[in-house]
């Protein structure tokens, strides 16, 4: 299998509209753009239901100049809290460099408890974004993140549309 970085920089946009922000690929390899798994599922069916469907979602989410990036680039899920809050405070300013990079008009952590250090990133890069945040789809927040992407994404900047209200 591809390594995670490989397969997200296939899927990198020429113009990055909207950045989504996870904490991390999962160590179970469980990732976003590997395709088949919860966290596509839960932006796809969030996603369909204001947009509509059609197509292969991963490449409509690139069309519309939507990327997942994450906070930390090595899996943090299985390291003790106070290892995992340590990495995520650290990865600060490769986030802030990135962003600094992909110039997005909106940013949207997918993770309250990163949303802090993503203001940051976003404020340390000199960027304008917008940002809004939205809680992870798992441990019974599914429902919490469908009502709040439902809420967002007609306010998310995709080619084309750049209208961030």
């Amino acid at each position: 299998m591809i390594d995670a970085e490989t397969t997200r920089a296939s899927y990198r946009p020429n113009y990055i509209t909207t950045l989504f922000v996870g904490e991390s690929a999962p160590a179970n390899g469980d990732f976003f753009y590997y395709g088949k798994n919860a966290m596509l599922r839960h932006m796809q069916r969030a996603t369909e239901a204001v947009l509509g469907e059609g197509g292969d979602f991963l490449e409509r989410f690139k069309g519309y100049g939507w990327y997942l990036d994450d906070l930390v680039l090595t899996p943090v899920d299985r390291l003790t809290p106070a290892e995992r809050k340590a990495k995520c405070l650290a990865a600060g300013g490769s986030l802030r460099d990135r962003i600094a990079a992909y110039r997005p008009l909106a940013v949207v952590p997918v993770l309250i408890s990163i949303k802090s250090i993503v203001e940051a990133a976003v404020a340390g890069a000199g960027s304008n974004a917008k940002i809004f945040c939205v809680p992870f789809p798992g441990m019974g927040q599914q429902t919490r993140f469908h009502n709040e992407m439902l809420k967002i994404i007609p306010q998310l900047p995709r080619n084309g549309i750049e209208n961030v209200g």
